[in-house]
């Protein structure tokens, strides 16, 4: 593997979107290897949670019309997807939410993330969580897109979701389970239940 297309999301760049930015978690949230067009990359997440958050993704939408499948290979997990609602201009208003979708996914199934949706992943079980995907931009072209770095490609769009100090909901440990927590930060979101 080229060390180019290796991309570990440190616990201090995850502050940005964490539920609670303060809180002690691991070096390491999740792992990631770009492979690009013809070959998929591969995510591993790291268990537990930081302050009663599950480790997830840092989440982002993407810049474009690009839709991206996952293939969940190893554990368990809830994918989150949001949609953005527009201002009557049609540009997207990023703390107002008009659809949202929290789905539980487990080793052997597949996701869509339609174009249009920010989707990240969230690992809810005790073991490594493991997914493949199609995410269809090559490294070295998200390089020239404005990426500067395998972790923060320039086909996505983090800014959105670093503004609003991550997702419309949090996914928290209560009593063992998972469950949905409302980010504040947003003046507009669906109520939504786990799938």
């Amino acid at each position: 593997m080229d060390p180019e297309y290796y991309a570990p999301r440190t616990h201090e760049k995850m502050k940005d979107v964490l539920m609670n930015p303060e809180a002690k978690g691991p070096d390491i949230h999740y792992y990631m290897i770009r492979g690009g067009k013809e070959r998929k990359n591969i995510t591993l997440w790291q268990t537990g949670t930081v302050d009663h958050e599950y480790i997830k993704t840092y989440g982002h939408y993407h810049v474009g019309n690009l839709d991206e499948t996952y293939w969940i290979i190893f554990g368990e997990g809830i994918a989150l997807l949001q949609k953005r609602a527009l201002d009557k201009k049609g540009q997207p208003l990023d703390d107002e939410i008009e659809d949202f979708k929290a789905i539980k996914v487990n080793a052997g199934d597949e996701i869509y993330m339609p174009a249009g949706y920010a989707h990240l992943l969230v690992n809810t079980g005790k073991t490594y969580f493991v997914t493949a995907d199609n995410s269809p931009v090559e490294f070295l072209d998200s390089v020239s897109q404005g990426g500067n770095e395998a972790s923060m490609p320039g086909h996505a769009d983090y800014e959105a979701v670093k503004k609003m100090q991550g997702f419309a909901y949090y996914v928290i440990e209560k009593e063992g389970k998972p469950v949905l927590v409302k980010n504040p930060k947003y003046k507009k979101v669906p109520d939504v239940q786990l799938k």
